[in-house]
């Protein structure tokens, strides 16, 4: 790997504040303390900021040059509502919040690259550094975007990065195309008619009708959508009845829906809807379907995933980027993806063995209370974002 040798020298002081995230966590958009944290450092680095984009999320602005071309480097920084495992030094003090998805980490690395471009400046344009709050389900992306984000600063091309547990260390993944699904969700409520168990025929029972609909739905995937389309139906919730012995007056299925197109979605969500109505109807029962879109889907454009990629065998070779496989996870860089060009970008966590022995009893995967944020990532994650930033404003076009 050819790694910035600054970027290596300052790695344990950028490692220690990122320790000092992990142990103090918070959830979206109240990441108050995270972003003072952050603040700090821009500032005391030199980097211009402005403060507020999506109530908590912080812009680090470093130029140099004349160029009045740019690029946006984005870190999520917020917090799950986990309880950790570990009981390691920098373990979370704040009881029912964990970073247990790498934020506190894609945070430390933005901040690693962030010190060194204002201290060398080797490119002719400016860096937008974007801490954004709320990835774990509240929007901050698609708020900041609201909010004015492209608009107050004019950017080229936007990137973002994720660690990816089981992925060595050393390894990057970027590719054009999909990069992770959409996020949607369904709630949909039977209405039947309530009686004794013993005398079904006297009411009517959602419990059928629900289970009915749950094998209904999954041909929307296998007769009504095209083959080689990608598309996942989950219902993981089934509530309904209070007694073994009484049938409920309703049923409630709620779910997750995942594509990696709007086309795909709007057929799904179509279909579920005229199954699930339709199925109430032939068995005498009302339907309330409710379908919710969280995120859309997360598209790499071509140039500038290509872009990364030429970047990233750079440092660690042809052979260690991978061909991204799309993943059915969410990521609501989607958003910024819609309005701007760019690509998202997975970065080796390795498989756990990072971790010493107080962790927990759990695998290091994301979204588990047993995961801890890879810091030998640091500097290679750090290289990465600096190397990307300098040669997209040394050159006039990427395509």
């Amino acid at each position: 790997m050819k790694l910035i040798d600054s970027l290596v020298t300052q790695a344990a002081g950028i490692a220690s504040i990122r320790r000092d995230i992990h142990a103090h966590p918070e959830l979206c958009f109240k990441e108050v303390r995270t972003a003072d944290v952050v603040a700090a450092k821009l500032t005391e680095w030199g980097i211009p900021i402005h403060r507020g984009l999506a109530t908590t999320g912080v812009i680090g602005i470093v130029k140099s040059g004349t160029s009045d071309r740019a690029i946006g480097l984005r870190a999520d920084m917020d917090a799950l509502p986990v309880t950790e495992l570990n009981t390691f030094a920098h373990a979370s003090q704040n009881q029912g919040k964990m970073h247990a998805c790498g934020h506190d980490g894609h945070t430390a690395m933005l901040l690693a690259a962030a010190q060194h471009l204002a201290k060398n400046r080797n490119f002719d344009g400016t860096v937008y550094l974007i801490f954004q709050p709320a990835e774990e389900g509240g929007g901050g992306a698609r708020e900041m975007v609201k909010e004015g984000l492209f608009e107050k600063f004019p950017m080229d091309a936007v990137y973002g990065m994720h660690n990816w547990p089981g992925m060595k260390v050393g390894q990057f993944a970027v590719s054009p195309g999909p990069a992770m699904a959409s996020s949607n969700e369904f709630k949909i409520t039977i209405h039947g008619k309530g009686g004794h168990a013993a005398l079904p025929h006297t009411g009517i029972d959602p419990l059928p009708v629900a289970c009915e609909m749950v094998l209904a739905f999954q041909t929307i995937l296998t007769r009504n959508k095209k083959p080689t389309d990608t598309g996942l139906i989950s219902v993981t919730m089934i509530h309904g009845g209070e007694a073994s012995n009484v049938i409920p007056d309703t049923c409630q299925l709620q779910g997750t829906v995942r594509t990696f197109t709007h086309e795909v979605l709007d057929l799904i969500e179509s279909r579920m809807k005229k199954i699930a109505e339709h199925i109430g109807a032939a068995h005498d029962c009302e339907v309330d379907f409710y379908f919710h879109r969280n995120y859309p889907p997360t598209i790499n454009s071509t140039d500038e995933a290509n872009f990364a990629r030429g970047v990233m065998a750079t440092i660690v070779g042809e052979d260690n980027v991978l061909v991204q496989e799309a993943a059915m996870t969410a990521e609501d860089f989607s958003f910024m993806l819609l309005a701007k060009p760019g690509a998202y970008a997975f970065i080796g966590n390795g498989d756990g063995a990072h971790r010493d022995m107080h962790h927990g009893g759990g695998p290091c995967t994301l979204h588990n209370a047993s995961y801890d944020f890879n810091d030998d990532l640091i500097p290679l994650g750090a290289t990465c974002w600096v190397e990307l930033a300098e040669q997209f404003l040394k050159v006039k076009s990427i395509a």
